[in-house]
């Protein structure tokens, strides 16, 4: 390239060499939850919760058959279909809080979160704690 020709390209490749660097200065926006999203969110954790039943349902039946009702393997099979019901409970609450404190004020955000935290916690505590105790 000529000498004449670099100067003249010379603005162009500063403008480029600018946006490159710039390129990662603007904060991009977080996105917008709507009650859309936020329903979307409660329809998925039904889902789950349905599917989980429905699970624990083939479950207790496939342990009845095979063992007969009154079975340990049958008593066995609805428990972990209580514990499954239970966590896609807590898990699609969780969830649904999340999508909550998405359409709260950037600075109530993380505190509803911390809530949603603890109170997932606390139900998959409880979870635990009923599934060990009707195990015994």
């Amino acid at each position: 390239m000529q000498p004449q020709e670099w100067i003249r390209l010379a603005p162009t490749a500063a403008v480029f060499v600018m946006m490159a660097i710039c390129g990662g200065c603007h904060k991009k926006a977080p996105p917008v939850v709507t009650p859309a999203d936020i329903a979307a969110a409660q329809q998925e954790a039904q889902h789950e919760v349905e599917q989980a039943k429905a699970e624990a349902k083939k479950d207790v039946k496939s342990a009845a058959k095979v063992m007969g009702v009154d079975s340990k393997d049958v008593a066995r099979a609805r428990v972990t279909g209580a514990f499954d019901i239970a966590m896609a409970h807590a898990d699609g609450d969780h969830k649904v809080a999340i999508e909550k404190c998405m359409t709260l004020e950037p600075p109530a955000q993380q505190p509803c979160k911390d809530q949603a935290e603890i109170d997932y916690q606390s139900a998959v505590a409880k979870a635990k704690a009923i599934r060990v105790s009707q195990q015994q």
